[in-house]
């Protein structure tokens, strides 16, 4: 067969791309193994501002309770968004391994 045989007829027999047909899936990939940096928490300077856990774009911060915080590496890519927001410098973006 040629492949003029396998390709769609319009637009309507295009696969649909770019939707997400389940909530949520991220939480199921762990994405943080290609940083080249780390933040580095130094619980003895938070505040408990929670400003990195709001600003943080994966749920790579874990809010505790308490309002602490902990940073979940599986699905951290390092992006320093964490280190800048935060007013006391609790987070230090350290290079990987």
């Amino acid at each position: 067969m040629s492949e003029a045989a396998f390709a769609p007829r319009s637009w309507r027999d295009l696969p649909l791309g770019n939707v997400i047909p389940l909530p949520m899936t991220s939480l199921s990939y762990k994405t943080g193994n290609w940083r080249a940096l780390r933040p580095l928490l130094h619980k003895e300077k938070c505040i408990k501002c929670l400003l990195c856990w709001v600003h943080c774009p994966e749920p790579a911060i874990h809010r505790h309770e308490d309002d602490s915080v902990s940073i979940n590496y599986d699905f951290c890519k390092g992006c320093g968004i964490c280190a800048n927001v935060c007013p006391v410098h609790a987070i230090e973006m350290v290079m990987e391994g």
